[in-house]
């Protein structure tokens, strides 16, 4: 008996292609970017910083097109995803592939030839991070996905510092630590209240393999150094006290929400709540807190 041919996807619109460079995640991405950039002893040329930012959007854009052309599959199984361009059908693999390995080699290429090559080197390890490191090897072997993976989501203060100065400081690598740090909290916060997602991928996020109790006093652990980390340039000398001042309500509120998460024990229908009220804080936290160290820096 035959069997209907497979629909061939549809002619992929633009914006299809800026769906696969998932536009919510680069925001955040640009933003410390440039809070990185700003941040630096320095004045950039305004040309000079566009021309960087625009690589780090475009090298993020990259890299989300080339994690959602390994994980179509997964995007597939997934209630939050499966209306993205590959599962839904209107695109083909092969072009979200050419579209994010093309994308992938300009961002570099145009930040090594137009900013400077420190800030493309950087550029290009947190785009291979990304893929190799996180999409490919960790993602679907090993509950600590997440936090290894972290680092690829806290490269961009870097890449700005970088393309600012030609070099990396402490105050970069300390706002690329608190990024990492801060990733684990806010993801598994999210996995906690759509595990069922990702138990249907199976992708071996830690709610779906060790429960929630364990996730949830994970939450609380990562929290401690996170918030550690993200006050740690006040008392160094490398902000002043408004970043000071900032750091610590920030971190307050934030110690708060995990504790709750941490300390909750109910399945009931209500449990999630703080699980959702600490990851939509989690956003607001590090943006607020990227933001002080610039008008830190602006006041001093």
């Amino acid at each position: 008996m035959a069997t209907a041919p497979h629909p061939l996807p549809l002619p992929a619109e633009w914006r299809d292609f800026l769906a696969l460079t998932k536009p919510r995640v680069m925001t955040l991405v640009v933003f410390t970017g440039l809070c990185g950039m700003l941040a630096a002893p320095v004045r950039v040329d305004p040309v000079i910083g566009f021309t960087a930012i625009l690589c780090i959007a475009l090298g993020a854009g990259a890299a989300g097109a080339l994690n959602q052309w390994y994980e179509a599959d997964i995007d597939a199984a997934m209630k939050r995803t499966a209306k993205r361009p590959l599962p839904d059908g209107r695109m083909d693999r092969q072009s979200a592939l050419h579209f994010g390995v093309g994308l992938s080699a300009f961002s570099v290429l145009l930040m090594g030839l137009a900013v400077n090559l420190a800030a493309a080197a950087i550029l290009t390890v947190s785009i291979l991070f990304y893929v190799l490191v996180y999409t490919v090897w960790l993602k679907r072997r090993t509950p600590q996905n997440i936090v290894i993976g972290g680092a690829a989501g806290a490269f961009p203060p870097l890449i700005g510092w970088a393309a600012a100065t030609g070099n990396v400081a402490l105050l970069p690598v300390l706002l690329f630590a608190t990024v990492f740090l801060w990733t684990p909290p806010h993801f598994w916060a999210l996995a906690l209240f759509v595990r069922t997602d990702y138990a249907n991928a199976g992708v071996p996020m830690l709610p779906v393999v060790a429960g929630e109790r364990v996730t949830r006093r994970q939450i609380g652990l990562y929290t401690i150094p996170m918030a550690v980390v993200a006050v740690a340039p006040w008392p160094l000398g490398l902000t002043g006290p408004v970043y000071g001042i900032a750091s610590l309500a920030l971190n307050a509120v934030f110690g708060v929400l995990a504790l709750r998460v941490a300390t909750r024990t109910t399945g009931a229908d209500d449990a999630m709540l703080p699980e959702k009220r600490l990851f939509r804080f989690s956003l607001f936290y590090l943006a607020l807190l990227f933001a002080a160290v610039v008008v830190d820096r602006w006041l001093a």
